[in-house]
């Protein structure tokens, strides 16, 4: 039988990030608040265009799907991140009637620092744990992650 408190759990700990997690992210890689509008817009490129069917591209819709906004508020925050050096909207190469966003350099190394301090407070909230019970974790996360596409 499946813990009846792992749902629970799971929203509590959503809860308890979804409100901390963007001062602390923002502040140590961008050093504003207001960027982490950026690295949320870096990691859904990355996300869709690995989701993507034709080549691994991503486009407004794709990331507005992984940000969970309407096209409007997905295409403002790709401008945005575009105007800050992060993103690029280029012309698709498999359709020429195609737009697509890709990162730029900029927006590749937040992406790699976005990841890696990632890894840091998953390392931090985890240290007291056993080795076997830190990696069991971070596999059911990563499942759990794939099967929903996220």
């Amino acid at each position: 039988m499946v813990d009846a408190d792992g749902g629970p759990a799971l929203f509590r700990l959503v809860r308890f990030w979804s409100r901390r997690w963007s001062t602390r992210a923002s502040a140590e890689l961008t050093g504003e608040m207001r960027h982490v509008q950026h690295i949320q817009a870096v990691e859904a490129v990355h996300t869709a265009g690995q989701a993507a069917p034709r080549g691994g591209e991503a486009t407004v819709n794709a990331i507005a799907h992984q940000l969970g906004l309407d096209h409007s508020g997905a295409s403002r925050m790709v401008r945005d991140a575009a105007q800050a050096g992060y993103l690029v909207r280029a012309e698709s190469e498999m359709d020429k009637r195609r737009t697509v966003v890709r990162l730029t350099p900029s927006g590749e190394q937040l992406l790699a620092d976005a990841r890696n301090w990632q890894r840091r407070v998953f390392d931090e909230l985890t240290q007291s744990w056993e080795e076997h019970d830190r990696a069991q974790l971070a596999h059911y996360l990563r499942r759990l992650a794939g099967e929903v596409g996220a």
